[in-house]
C-alpha cells in the first residue's frame, strides 16, 4: 500500500473517533521514509486545514457520503489538501486519488472522487469568496475553539490560531549525563544536520528542519530526546536536591520522568505511574534507552488509596491530561475530536489528581502542576479552587523570563517556529 491508500484508512480513523496518534503509526510502519514522509503530511496537513476543507467538500458534494464510505471522504479531504498546498501537478493529485478509490476496494468511487476534484479546481475561487465570512473556512478551527480563545485570550487569539495552523519545529532535549548541548549540535552538525539552542530551555536545541530520529547521532545510545522546549522547563521548576523522593504522577510516555532523572541523577526514589499499561511501557522504554533509574508503576493517581504506602513525596509532578490546545499543531486532530464539553470533564480529572494527591506530599514538599493547554479552565481556575479548599496549600511564585505571568501561574503560548503551548503552577505545602 501507497502513502495515499494508507492516508486514506487513517483518515477514516479519526474520522470515527480514533486519535491519529493511535492510528497513524501501524500504517507508517511498512512504508519506506520518503512514503512515510508524505504519509505525515497528508495525515496532518488534510487535518491541520480539515475545517477549511471541509467548507469546500459540502459545497461540492451533492449528498453526504455514507458512514461506511468514510475511507472516500478521506481520499477527498486530502486530495483538497493536496490541490491548496502541494506543489504536486493538479492532475497528478486527481490521478492517484482516483486509482486509490479502486486499490481501497471502492471502484464505484472513482468517478466521483474525479468529478469532486476537478470541480474544486474550476470553482476554488468562487467557492473561497462565498465563505469570506465563514470564521471556521478562514481560520480552519471549529467555532468553539474560536469563541474559547476569544474570551480568554482576545488580544492574541488570531496569533494563537496562526500558530496551531504551522508545523512546529522539531526540539530535541540534550541528555546531560551524556554530553553538553554544544557538543551535541557539533554531532549534528558533522551529519549535516543544522540546529540552534532553544530560546527557553537550557538543556534544549531546535533543528532547522525536522529528521527521522535514526538521522539523530548516538539516539539509541540516549544521547537526546524528542521533546518541545516548553515541556522541558518542568525539571527545572521542581527544584531537585538529591535524596529527595519524587512522583511524576500521570507520566507517560516518560519525556518528563527521564528529564527529572537527568536533572538531580542522586534521588532516593523516583515514581511513575499512568493509569494506561500500554503507554506505560513506553516509560520504561525511555528510562531503558537513556540508561537511566526510576521505578514505574501502573495505576490510578488519582485514587493513592489504592497504591500509596504513606511514603511521603518531596516533589510531586501532575503533568494533567487535558485539552491539548496548547499542542494543536502536533495534534491537529484535536480540532475534530475535542469539543466544549471535553474540557469540562477533563477540568473535573484535573482537580480531582489535586486532590487525591495532596495527602501523599510532605510538608514543605513541592506539587508542580502543568497541562499543554492555553485554557484557563483548565489551569487558573483548577489551581484558584483548589487554594481555596486546601489550606494547607499556598502558590509558590516562578521567577523566570518566559511566559506571561497569571493570576496562578505562568502560560507559554504556541509560537511559530518556536515552543508549544504549556502551564505551570507550583504550589507548596505548608
Amino acid at each position: 500500500m501507497n502513502a495515499r491508500g494508507a492516508s486514506a484508512f487513517v483518515l477514516a480513523k479519526v474520522f470515527r473517533g480514533q486519535s491519529l496518534s493511535s492510528a497513524l503509526p501501524p500504517y507508517a510502519a511498512d512504508l519506506n521514509k520518503s512514503e512515510k514522509a508524505r504519509l505525515m503530511d497528508l495525515c496532518y496537513g488534510s487535518l491541520r486545514w480539515f475545517p477549511q476543507i471541509e467548507c469546500y467538500l459540502q459545497a461540492l458534494l451533492k449528498k453526504p457520503l455514507r458512514p461506511k464510505d468514510l475511507e472516500i471522504k478521506a481520499l477527498l479531504i486530502s486530495g483538497i489538501y493536496q490541490l491548496l498546498n502541494s506543489e504536486t501537478p493538479a492532475y497528478a493529485v486527481v490521478h492517484e486519488s482516483v486509482s486509490a478509490a479502486e486499490s481501497l476496494g471502492r471502484p464505484w468511487a472513482k468517478n466521483l472522487v474525479n468529478a469532486v476534484l476537478r470541480s474544486f479546481l474550476r470553482k476554488k475561487q468562487t467557492l473561497s469568496e462565498s465563505f469570506s465570512d465563514n470564521r471556521t473556512f478562514l481560520t480552519a478551527h471549529p467555532e468553539w475553539i474560536l469563541e474559547a480563545l476569544d474570551e480568554a485570550w482576545p488580544e492574541i487569539s488570531q496569533d494563537i490560531v496562526e500558530a496551531n495552523n504551522s508545523r512546529a519545529p522539531m526540539c530535541l532535549r540534550v541528555n546531560n549525563k551524556k554530553c553538553s548541548r554544544d557538543d551535541y549540535i557539533n554531532q549534528l552538525s558533522e551529519v549535516g544536520i543544522k540546529a540552534k539552542h532553544t530560546l527557553i530551555s537550557p538543556d534544549g536545541i531546535q533543528l532547522e528542519a525536522p529528521t527521522d530520529i535514526s538521522n539523530l547521532p548516538n539516539f539509541a545510545e540516549g544521547f537526546c530526546s524528542v521533546q518541545d522546549e516548553a515541556a522541558q522547563l518542568a525539571a527545572k521548576l521542581l527544584d531537585l536536591r538529591p535524596d529527595q523522593s519524587v512522583l511524576d504522577a500521570c507520566a507517560a510516555p516518560g519525556g518528563k520522568t527521564a528529564h527529572i532523572a537527568e536533572t538531580q541523577s542522586d534521588l532516593r526514589l523516583l515514581l511513575a505511574i499512568d493509569k494506561d499499561a500500554e503507554r506505560l511501557e513506553k516509560v520504561k522504554q525511555n528510562l531503558v534507552r537513556l540508561n537511566l533509574q526510576g521505578s514505574t508503576l501502573h495505576a490510578d493517581a488519582s485514587k493513592p488509596q489504592k497504591w500509596w504506602k504513606n511514603n511521603f513525596f518531596d516533589r510531586i509532578l501532575v503533568d494533567a491530561p487535558c485539552s491539548g490546545t496548547g499542542v494543536i499543531r502536533r495534534h491537529p486532530d484535536i480540532k475534530l475530536l475535542r469539543n466544549n464539553a471535553d474540557i469540562e470533564k477533563v477540568s473535573r480529572l484535573q482537580t480531582s489528581l489535586l486532590f487525591g494527591l495532596w495527602p501523599t506530599l510532605k510538608k514543605g514538599g513541592i506539587l508542580l502542576y502543568s497541562t499543554c493547554s492555553v485554557m484557563p479552565i483548565e489551569n487558573d481556575k483548577v489551581i484558584t479552587n483548589f487554594l481555596q479548599e486546601i489550606k494547607s496549600a499556598r502558590l509558590r511564585p516562578i521567577k523566570c523570563n518566559w511566559g506571561l505571568e497569571t493570576v496562578s501561574g505562568r502560560q507559554l503560548f504556541p509560537t511559530l517556529n518556536g515552543h508549544d503551548g504549556f502551564y505551570y503552577a507550583l504550589l507548596q505545602k505548608l
